[in-house]
């Protein structure tokens, strides 16, 4: 397809007879998938300072702001910046989609697995399985020392952060490590980022690769469904399509902008919830 071609029902389709027939399902995701949620796009300087209008007045993009410098030199800006986005995830419920994928993948013969960019833990609160999901660039729910002093990652669950909205300024007392008592930051993936400490996510990978493995073995058929995740950043998409090659899988790219893939892609130019939706329920049921 190309730029201006509309989603054909024969793609919904092959979608929908691809899904129904797999054996095991890998779902992958970027960041178009909680924007149906309602959760901020950070495509492009414009979305991203629209949604951040403090941090456009600085004249900084996103990929300067989410840098771990800040973290030393304005504790209260990179506080600011990450404790808006952490009371946003916690405040905004995952939209319907997710369940419907859950409801599917749960009766899968060989079960299913979540690769995500997304940091915001909506898979985890929608009822997947945190043992079958790899957040490849962390999770904002949990901290870590910004040193580090240590390996320790803990969970945020108990930690505020209070955002003063006029002046986009963390208030006092800033998260704190508990072993030095030094500043703590996010367990996410930052740009240019030498500190952040992977010990979550390299177990969740492992589990991963176990999955991929026993799929092997049993020559299990697996569909992988791709939702939101673009190019900018292209981890998922080139996860994505190594499993599909690798396995002989179908590969469900859903993706308003950019739903290209390699021969045999199933693209759905449709948003998330939609593709979800016609794919799942409207087609499944």
């Amino acid at each position: 397809m190309r730029e201006g071609d509309i989603t054909t029902e024969a793609e919904i389709e092959r979608a929908t007879v691809a899904v129904r027939y797999a054996e095991a399902s890998l779902i992958t995701a970027g960041a178009g998938m909680g924007v149906d949620s309602g959760l901020p796009d950070f495509r492009g300087t414009e979305g991203f300072w629209k949604a951040y209008p403090a941090i456009a007045r600085l004249g900084l993009r996103f990929d300067e702001i989410a840098n771990p410098e800040w973290f030393e030199k304005a504790p209260e800006l990179a506080w600011a910046f990450y404790g808006h986005r952490l009371n946003l995830y916690r405040a905004t419920p995952p939209h319907a989609g997710f369940r419907q994928l859950l409801r599917v993948a749960d009766l899968k013969p060989h079960g299913y697995f979540v690769f995500t960019s997304n940091v915001d833990g909506h898979f985890q609160r929608t009822g997947f399985s945190p043992d079958r999901i790899v957040e490849c660039h962390g999770s904002i729910h949990h901290f870590q020392c910004r040193v580090p002093c240590s390996e320790d990652i803990w969970d945020a669950a108990h930690e505020q952060v209070n955002v003063e909205e006029e002046r986009f300024k963390a208030m006092n007392p800033l998260p704190t490590c508990p072993n030095c008592g030094g500043l703590a930051r996010p367990n996410v993936m930052m740009f240019d980022d030498w500190t952040w400490n992977p010990g979550r996510t390299r177990p969740q990978e492992l589990r991963l690769l176990e999955w991929l493995r026993g799929l092997k073995k049993h020559q299990a058929r697996l569909t992988v469904m791709e939702i939101g995740a673009g190019t900018a950043v292209p981890t998922v998409r080139l996860h994505s399509e190594e499993v599909a090659e690798k396995f002989g899988a179908t590969l469900i790219r859903i993706n308003l902008r950019e739903p290209e893939g390699p021969a045999g892609t199933v693209q759905l130019r449709l948003n998330g919830a939609e593709a979800i939706r016609r794919v799942i329920t409207d087609g499944l049921d």
